[in-house]
């Protein structure tokens, strides 16, 4: 990882951390996807097995997955995180609110959205806890139709630890299809996979371009938030353990090689052993291949005093925010952007991503600014209702027939005067 002192930077320097590299730099990835779902569009099921013939190397006679009767060695730890999970986004299930104030009666309810397609990413690890991240909003919500696909590893097979989640979960439309071509199979239907209305779930840059593309289509379907790569940043004060900021660092590099890690301290003597302890533990890994790539574009920061540190966090908005400091409720009130926040010592971000509770699935790539992390309430919509009394009709006449004469809308004008009129006996 490269050190850099921030004071010491030059704007070229910070504007390059803060943008995160390049990797929406995608003219190639934008019309390939494109002409995925193109085809997708026109062909359905033919040109998702061809899809999934050439970009995952298996060619599969149907796409439809069965998921009864699932077994797993980890079949415990799944129902573990299950519950852990299920039992925070119970709490979330939002409630009617209602007002009655001078003859008005208005309330706002809240609605399953009628059909939702997940994405669960297989690639380089079959995810089974963004499944259990996804699938148990969404029953929260009372989704009627939840769909959900998933790319087949070189088998042609889907992992039983993600088909048993999806059992426990009660999902019972999975398919064997990945990538853009999965989001727009989702997006627009096919003979076999059923249109949704709105896809969740994390993926690589073409299934966050496929995501992107659908969105804009008035016939396609809606997304969860836009992403980038995965993303970690730790603040962390000179009296800290080295090795957990380490192992923070490199869990999430080991996500992709676009992931990007970065830790913010205040101490020069902390970053070089934070860097001692990143090269050592690394040795050790499988996928240490893939975080070295992270680490080509993963920096830790020195700031002259906090807060420093949490301005550049907050200007970054990471997905994940460690605070690894003493007493580190008392420096909430200096956090405004961050998808999900871990603090103190022992909350590693791993144990968020997969059975503290919150959700994993959360805005990234400066997303953090104007999103929150997924919720039960994404799957949902707001309905709200008005009932008015001829009290409150009178009431509120005045009012608004002065706005609407102001902004020349007669006919607004006159929807409210012919009542008031009525019930004046005027009419």
């Amino acid at each position: 990882m490269k050190i850099i002192n921030w004071q010491e930077s030059g704007a070229d320097t910070k504007n390059k951390i803060l943008a995160r590299g390049t990797w929406n730099d995608k003219k190639d990835v934008t019309s390939t996807v494109a002409n995925i779902i193109t085809r997708v569009r026109a062909e359905g099921d033919p040109a998702l097995l061809y899809y999934t013939k050439t970009y995952d190397g298996v060619d599969l006679n149907s796409i439809v997955v069965n998921c009864k009767n699932i077994k797993t060695t980890i079949k415990e730890a799944i129902d573990y995180a299950y519950k852990r999970i299920r039992r925070f986004h119970e709490l979330q299930i939002p409630q009617t609110i209602n007002c009655n104030f001078g003859g008005v009666e208005a309330w706002k309810s809240w609605f399953p959205i009628d059909s939702v397609g997940l994405y669960v990413p297989g690639g380089t690890a079959p995810l089974v806890s963004t499944l259990l991240m996804l699938a148990i909003p969404a029953k929260m919500a009372g989704c009627n139709n939840i769909v959900c696909v998933t790319p087949p590893d070189r088998n042609g097979t889907i992992n039983p630890a993600i088909l048993y989640a999806a059992q426990l979960c009660d999902i019972e439309q999975v398919y064997s299809i990945g990538g853009a071509q999965a989001i727009a199979a989702l997006a627009y239907g096919t003979q076999t996979v059923p249109k949704v209305d709105k896809i969740f779930g994390p993926g690589n840059k073409y299934v966050t371009e496929a995501k992107l593309q659908v969105s804009k289509d008035p016939f396609g379907a809606a997304l969860d938030m836009p992403a980038g790569p995965s993303e970690v940043l730790v603040i962390a004060t000179e009296n800290v353990n080295p090795q957990l900021i380490a192992a923070d660092l490199l869990a999430q590099a080991e996500h992709d090689e676009d992931a990007v890690v970065i830790c913010i301290t205040t101490s020069n003597q902390l970053a070089t052993k934070i860097n001692t302890a990143v090269k050592e533990q690394l040795k050790s890994l499988k996928r240490k291949d893939i975080i070295n790539k992270s680490l080509e574009h993963s920096y830790i920061i020195i700031a002259k005093d906090l807060y420093e540190a949490f301005e550049i966090s907050n200007t970054y908005a990471p997905e994940h925010l460690i605070l690894n400091i003493e007493d580190a409720e008392n420096y909430i009130k200096l956090i405004r952007n961050a998808g999900s926040v871990f603090l103190g010592q022992w909350s590693a971000e791993a144990l968020g991503d997969y059975a503290s509770g919150p959700s994993h699935v959360l805005p990234t790539y400066g997303y953090a600014k104007n999103y929150g992390g997924l919720g039960v309430e994404n799957f949902m919509k707001a309905i709200t209702f008005q009932k008015v009394s001829k009290e409150g009709l009178l009431e509120l006449a005045p009012t608004v027939e002065v706005l609407a004469n102001f902004e020349g809308l007669d006919a607004h004008q006159m929807s409210v005067s012919i009542r008031r009129l009525l019930l004046e006996g005027d009419v």
